[in-house]
Order: C-alpha cells, then sequence, then structure tokens
C-alpha cells in the first residue's frame, strides 16, 4: 500500500517547490484525511517518505528557491557545499536579493556571500567563526554566536533560528536511497530536520559514514550534482614547544584505557603522536583529524574499554587530509553523530578515564581562559570545550581529566599567562571550569585550589622571563604573595 497517491505526491512537489512552506503543512494540505495513521509524516531523515523524490537540478536552478528575508544554513567543515554556496551568491546579486541570513559552524573555502559587495544581500551568522568569514565578523559585516556546541541543533529543533532553506552535502544515493551527511552531522542533521526545503549537493568524494548522518533522498528538495575534491587540512609539523607539551600530557595525564577529545591542531598531533604505547584508549569527541590514523593501526586505539559504543570512534565532524576521509568512507569503526549527543555532558561522563585535550589563547592568574577571541577581535568560537571539560570533571569513574594546553609565549614574546586578561577579550572557560593547565614548562592542576594557589602554580609554568613580573602582578591584584 502507497502512503499517497500519485496524485498527492505531484500536487505536494509542486507546491512545496512553489510555496516552501513546511514538509508536515505540505501534508496537512494535500491529505484530507489526517486521522488516518499512514498519513502521518515523520521528520526523521532517514526514514523513507513514500512516494517523494528530489529534484534533478543544476545548481543555478536549486538555488533559485532562495528568496529576500530568508534564512539559509550552511553545512560545515570538510562537507562545505562550495559549488551551492557560490551559485547562491551568484544568485542573489542578479536578483538584487535583501536581508538573506546565512548560518553556519566553521565552513571551509572561499566564503563568497561575505564579500564587501555582497552587503545588504547577505548577512553571514558564524556559531564558530572559521578563517573565512572572520575577517566579515570583524569588521561588522557579519555576525557571530556565542554558544556552546552542544546547544547548536536546538537553535533549530526549537525554531529559535528558523530555517527556510538548508545547502548541504551528501554522498550519492546508495541503492535504497540513503544518502550520508559524511564527516560532518554535527547540527545538521538538526538543520535537516528542521529546514523547509532542502538542498543538496551529491558528491562521491564525500565519505559515506554511520551514525545519524543517514539521510533518505526523499527528505531532499533539489538534487545538485558536484563531483568536487574536499577541502583538507593543512598540516605542520610541531614546534619544539608543542612537542613538549605533547610529551607533557602523553606521558603525564593520559592513562591506558582512557577516553580521549581532542581538537584538531599541533599541540593535539603532537599529544596523539606520543601514544602509541598506550592500550585500549577510545575517542568520544566533537571532532577528529589525521593524528588518530597511526593510532588505529597500531592498535593503541581500540575503544574497547568505553560505555557508549565500544569499538567504535564517536564525533560529531572530521577535518583532515584525502587519506582520513578515505579510512572514513564505509568504516563500520566510525559513528558520526548529533551534537547534542557527543557533547552532552552526562553522556561524555559516561565513559571511562574521559581525558579533555583543548586549548585557550591566553589564561589569567586566577584560571580565567580566553578562547574565542584576541581582545575585541573575535578569532573563533565558544565551540565544546565547556561541553568536554564539564563531561571530563563530572566523570562517573572520578578519574576524568580536563585539560586546557597552550604554549607560555606569544609569537611575539608576550606572556600567554597574565595578570588581566586583554580588555575586550571573552572568558569562555571560567575559573572553576579549569582544572589541569599545561605549558612547555609543566602542569599546573588548579582544581580545588584559592587564587594564591592557582596564582603560584600558573605562574610556575609561565616563560622564566615573565614570572617576576607576573609575582609583582599578583602580589597587587591579590594583596598577598602566591604560593603553594
Amino acid at each position: 500500500m502507497s502512503f499517497l497517491s500519485k496524485s498527492v505526491v505531484c500536487k505536494w512537489s509542486s507546491t512545496y517547490a512553489r510555496s516552501r512552506v513546511s514538509k508536515a503543512a505540505v501534508v496537512s494540505n494535500v491529505v484530507c484525511n489526517r486521522q488516518h495513521p499512514y498519513y502521518t509524516y515523520s521528520p526523521e531523515p532517514s526514514y523513507p517518505i513514500p512516494g517523494k523524490q528530489p529534484l534533478r537540478l543544476t545548481a543555478e536552478e536549486a538555488v533559485s528557491v532562495v528568496k529576500s528575508g530568508d534564512t539559509v544554513f550552511v553545512h560545515g567543515v570538510a562537507a562545505t557545499p562550495t559549488h551551492l554556496l557560490k551559485s547562491m551568491t551568484e544568485f542573489g546579486k542578479k536578483k538584487n536579493l535583501k536581508d538573506i541570513k546565512v548560518v553556519h559552524i566553521h565552513i571551509e573555502g572561499p566564503a563568497y556571500h561575505t564579500e564587501p559587495d555582497c552587503q545588504g544581500i547577505f548577512r553571514d551568522n558564524s556559531l564558530f567563526i572559521g578563517g573565512n568569514c572572520r575577517k566579515a565578523v570583524n569588521e561588522g559585516r557579519a555576525d557571530s554566536t556565542p554558544i556552546f556546541l552542544s546547544e547548536i541543533p536546538i537553535l533549530f529543533r526549537r525554531n529559535i533560528i528558523p530555517l527556510n532553506v538548508a545547502l548541504i552535502q551528501v554522498s550519492p544515493p546508495d541503492r535504497l536511497g540513503f544518502c550520508s551527511l559524511g564527516p560532518s552531522v554535527d547540527c545538521t542533521r538538526a538543520a535537516v530536520i528542521s529546514a523547509k526545503y532542502i538542498i543538496a549537493q551529491t558528491n562521491v568524494n564525500l565519505p559515506r559514514t554511520f551514525g545519524d548522518g543517514l539521510i533518505h533522498m526523499s527528505h531532499i528538495d533539489a538534487l545538485v550534482e558536484g563531483n568536487f575534491p574536499l577541502p583538507e587540512r593543512k598540516r605542520s609539523e610541531p614546534s619544539e614547544v608543542e612537542e613538549k607539551i605533547g610529551k607533557l600530557i602523553a606521558e603525564n595525564l593520559v592513562e591506558d584505557g582512557a577516553t580521549l577529545q581532542m581538537g584538531i591542531g599541533s599541540i593535539p598531533d603532537a599529544t596523539l603522536s606520543q601514544l602509541k604505547n598506550h592500550k585500549n584508549l577510545g575517542i568520544h569527541s566533537e571532532m577528529f583529524s589525521d593524528g588518530i590514523l597511526p593510532l588505529v593501526e597500531c592498535g593503541a586505539l581500540t575503544n574497547g574499554n568505553k560505555v557508549l559504543h565500544p569499538g567504535k570512534i564517536v564525533s560529531a565532524f572530521a577535518y583532515g587530509s584525502t587519506q582520513l576521509y578515505k579510512f572514513m568512507d564505509n568504516n563500520p569503526l566510525i559513528m558520526m553523530c548529533d551534537l547534542d549527543f557527543t557533547n552532552n555532558v552526562s553522556m561524555i561522563a559516561q565513559n571511562p578515564k574521559v581525558t579533555a585535550i583543548n586549548s585557550c589563547i591566553e589564561i589569567d592568574i586566577t584560571g580565567q581562559a580566553v578562547s574565542d577571541s584576541l581582545g575585541t577581535r573575535q578569532y573563533s568560537g565558544v565551540g565544546g570545550q565547556i561541553d568536554f571539560l564539564r563531561g571530563a570533571a563530572s566523570g562517573r569513574d572520578g578519574l576524568g581529566k580536563p585539560i586546557l594546553a597552550l604554549p607560555s609565549l606569544t609569537k611575539k614574546g608576550t606572556s600567554k599567562i597574565c595578570d588581566f586578561i586583554q580588555k575586550g577579550s571573552g572568558i569562555v572557560s571560567t575559573r572553576a571550569n579549569v582544572h589541569y593547565v599545561v605549558t612547555e614548562y609543566g602542569i599546573a592542576y588548579l582544581f580545588g585550589k584559592s587564587l594564591r594557589q592557582r596564582a603560584h602554580a600558573l605562574i610556575n609554568i609561565a616563560h622564566p622571563t615573565h614570572r617576576e613580573a607576573l609575582e609583582k602582578a599578583a602580589f597587587e591584584r591579590l594583596k598577598c604573595v602566591p604560593s603553594p
């Protein structure tokens, strides 16, 4: 039995493409008997909608549904649909559209819609700022929203940010019509459920992944073919300082059987490179990159001790090399999940020996950590740092380790451990959230320590040329000598 007759499906497609009202509302308009259980529409993206097929269009045709005043979601990181984004930008300029809001986490590739000639047509809103949007944000031509990664899906599910259109990238449909969101499930699954119209770029280069990222093509309204290479992360060899930090963390804070979370960068890479002799490590993280590959190959990373999804690498997104994407493709070891699962504190805390390794831009002598800005200049975002610091700190086994790692000096030679944070900087991790701080000069453990004890511990891992000045500043601020 077909849920919807052929005539109803045709009416659905034409009405939907023309009016772009919600899918549920379209069903309500075209189905006369709403009480019949077969006519109940499920927004679950992996559940096929009987009889509905996406329109096969060019990028230019697909984005023509965008109109002035719309809010458009853009898939992020390695899955950024650059071809669709470029077409939408050109269409907006050609048709003299106005006030289109574009929302996303970190996107890769050219951010065409943020160029100065798009002002008034598009207004970008980064939920986590990437390098391609940073200039527009700091020049006032674009926005950024401070929010925990774990809570971004709520913005869409609760209609706090209503989405008219979603631009996503997927793997080509398989024989049953299923596509995959590939290396970037994160908040995209929530956007797919919430958006009124979904435009998907299929790409044979996008890895097909398991977990929450499966989407049946019947949920897609317009399908565009675009087989382009995925963006790759440019890796640089860790510096001597970063190697020292990685070694300190690996040798002193990462235990056998630990569940790891770490970001993407030279310090995480340096730490991972030192873990080949560890046993039964696991990954439950918001992101991962190429650094995990040698650990899988040598058998150090088994995920065998994890409580949640043992044997699986669990993450929300990945960004790295073509080698990484090939490793991910159709690999049942990997589960790509929604951020409201990966970054849920109560979920994180269930795993054994959760070791969360994050970085910050600067930290003051009381333990306030800045991670998203350089003074008044916005740099990135709140991200998942607090999600995982809290998850590690509240681990059910009591063996979690929340870690912040940073070099002792900036490139200009100023101390990253300071008496006062820069004016305008945003405190991402408050004093109470910061437990372990690591520089190339050692490890400071701050949990349960008073302000003068914290100052003493942090000054001891600051660069030696700045310690005397920090001690004087600490005395002036705290009215007492820092001591253990």
